[in-house]
């Protein structure tokens, strides 16, 4: 599976971006997706999950409430709608896949190249 991440830009604080990854390949559909970011000079940190028909999704401690994940499954297609957006959620934002909506970014491949999100103050 290939994966293409897109959607983001520059925010103000509190405003919203929605980020996209579509996924490409013969095994598009049997994924769950991951979204990860990572701030310069900061790990990859864990956002949320989604599982492979989109009913079970799993966040981040310091997303909750705020992001939500979705999957259209017609167009191969996972979203991460964020809100309230704050400035420490600044970082490059990478989508991947893995056989299990989950937190543990090794146990994911296929990473896509990132969308960068910058929110200002």
């Amino acid at each position: 599976v290939q994966l293409q991440a897109s959607g983001g830009g520059l925010v103000q604080a509190g405003g919203s971006l929605r980020l996209s990854c579509v996924a490409s390949g013969p095994t598009a559909s049997m994924h769950a997706i991951g979204w990860f970011r990572q701030a310069p000079g900061k790990e990859r940190e864990f956002v949320a999950a989604i599982g492979w028909a989109g009913f079970s999704t799993f966040y981040g401690d310091s997303v909750k409430d705020r992001f939500a994940i979705s999957r259209d499954t017609a167009k191969n297609t996972v979203y991460l709608q964020m809100n309230s957006l704050k400035p420490e959620d600044t970082a490059v934002y990478y989508c991947a896949a893995a056989g299990a909506p989950i937190a543990a970014p090794e146990l994911y491949g296929n990473w896509g190249q990132g969308t960068l999100v910058t929110v200002s103050s």
